[in-house]
């Protein structure tokens, strides 16, 4: 039986060479990475315990399984939390999202920004922008694009796997693209009832062969903040630093992005905002 958990266990698995933890390899390997019962030896649990952990649906592994597995496998903090939510989904993480609109406040603080600012959810739509966000990421959009049609509302994921000039937008289009799937594993882990983002993601992996192999390969990332190094066909070279604050009681994230002062890149925001 296949499981979320169990892929995921995989994936890593196979993303860890024996030599990289200290195990002897014996034999010839059928597959790569380390095997179940070399994972189950450096986590302390039985290889039985662990081979029914990977291959069924009961979600009973204790915290200190969970930390033994993350440890073993190597797994970031995001990734290790990512586990823990999958090997015991009940009680954890606030479950199916709600299709909400943004806050008037929100949305208020959102326009006072000077730098470029976006409110989107959990699936990454754009509820709302600021002018500076929409000119840099809605090039080929209308400014009322997130607030006239929610089921029209632009997706920064569907614009870089599904349109031709998605990936031109940025320096590294292979991270970028590494880091929004990443962020959808991520989000699935918090709302894995979601039907936006299953719909989402059902409609990727279909129309998307980049999309359906890294999102095989399981990524896991909460992108909560970092530098966007962009290439703006209108402002050029672009380094922005940029956090997302997830709001109260909501699963939206207000992110707000800046570039250093006197910096080239101040110059492009400079050209992007206009005369």
């Amino acid at each position: 039986m296949t499981t979320e958990l169990g892929e995921f266990l995989r994936s890593r698995r196979a993303a860890i060479s024996p030599e990289e933890v200290g195990v002897v390899s014996y034999g010839a390997r059928r597959v790569p990475g380390l095997r179940r019962e070399e994972l189950a030896m450096l986590a302390g649990v039985s290889p039985t315990y662990y081979t029914r952990l990977e291959q069924s649906d009961h979600h009973n592994a204790s915290d200190s399984v969970i930390d033994a597995l993350a440890r073993a496998l190597r797994l970031s903090a995001e990734e290790h939390d990512h586990l823990r939510r999958l090997a015991r989904p009940a009680g954890v993480g606030p479950g199916r999202a709600r299709e909400e609109e943004p806050r008037p406040s929100a949305v208020a603080m959102l326009m006072d920004y000077p730098g470029p600012a976006l409110i989107v959810d959990h699936a990454n739509y754009v509820l709302a922008w600021n002018d500076l966000g929409h000119r840099l990421y809605g090039h080929g959009l209308d400014f009322d694009a997130p607030y006239a049609d929610r089921s029209m509302r632009p997706n920064l994921v569907r614009r870089f796997f599904l349109e031709p000039e998605g990936p031109e937008l940025f320096v590294d289009p292979g991270d970028a693209g590494l880091q929004m799937v990443g962020f959808l594993r991520y989000s699935s882990g918090l709302h894995p009832e979601d039907h936006i983002l299953s719909c989402l993601v059902g409609e990727l992996v279909q129309r998307s062969d980049l999309f359906a192999e890294l999102w095989a390969e399981h990524p896991v990332m909460d992108c909560g903040y970092g530098i966007k190094r962009l290439r703006h066909p209108v402002a050029g070279r672009l380094d922005l630093a940029y956090e997302a604050m997830v709001l109260p009681e909501t699963s939206q994230r207000l992110v707000l992005y800046r570039a250093e002062p006197g910096s080239p890149s101040a110059d492009a925001l400079s050209r992007l905002a206009g005369p």
